[in-house]
């Protein structure tokens, strides 16, 4: 039975997947974030429970990619067309411009099947991971229904969205380093960007919770690029792609 355990978890996380891409399109934002919440606890658990039973395999590595091209591709790709449909982009019929919001997910998977070849990334990242793309998008979802202040600014400019899109695309697949979560031990020397990360995103918090989750990953992004400038070890390879 225990063997079974990771992938019965990885299960759990492609299920709530499922669930908030369904949730998104109904616009139901609060069950989006629950759903994605689970997933993402799902998706951390499951490579925990494969070493700490130590049962991981090759099985549960191509699961694992499967579930978060649903969790974590997909769906972010789904929040980007709503987000572009909000816009009143105009549609002829079937085709509409809001599609280009899916080269996300194209990207995503993309992404996850270069993770499931590149041997470089144990411990930290190349390019954004996509629970990260994923929180960035979801973000842009709570702006667009709580700030009147991006309504205003993305009022009669989907360009702007366009550009964003493009370019969390390309994040996805490029070879910038970028340092993972995962604590060795507590000193500053070693941690010095993960802190920096916790502290950055306990003050936009408490500035403005409303701009939490994609300022957060807006704040990775800058601390990743100074990480690199600096020399950062190359990343190698890590779970969550």
């Amino acid at each position: 039975m225990k063997k079974h355990l990771p992938n019965i978890i990885t299960s759990v996380n492609v299920f709530f997947g499922s669930l908030a891409v369904i949730a998104a399109f109904q616009d139901d934002l609060t069950m989006v974030l629950w759903c994605i919440g689970v997933s993402l606890v799902a998706d951390f658990f499951d490579g925990f429970a494969a070493r700490l039973l130590r049962v991981s395999g090759p099985m549960g590595k191509e699961l694992d990619s499967l579930a978060d091209m649903v969790s974590f591709g997909f769906l972010p790709g789904m929040l980007a067309y709503k987000l572009l449909l909000a816009q009143n982009i105009p549609q002829n019929g079937f085709f509409t411009f809001a599609f280009f919001g899916f080269l996300i997910t194209v990207f995503s998977a993309v992404r996850l099947a270069k993770f499931n070849l590149d041997t470089r990334q144990t411990e930290n990242f190349i390019g954004l991971n996509t629970p990260a793309n994923t929180m960035f998008f979801l973000g842009l979802m709570i702006l667009q229904k709580y700030s009147v202040g991006f309504r205003e600014l993305m009022n009669g400019q989907p360009w702007l969205l366009f550009v964003v899109i493009l370019i969390f695309s390309v994040l996805l697949v490029s070879e910038l380093p970028m340092f993972s979560l995962k604590l060795k031990n507590f000193t500053w020397e070693s941690n010095k960007y993960r802190y920096l990360l916790l502290f950055g995103a306990l003050g936009i918090f408490l500035i403005n919770r409303v701009y939490f989750m994609s300022g957060v990953v807006v704040w990775y992004l800058v601390l990743s690029l100074v990480y690199w400038k600096e020399g950062g070890a190359r990343p190698e390879r890590k779970g969550g792609g």
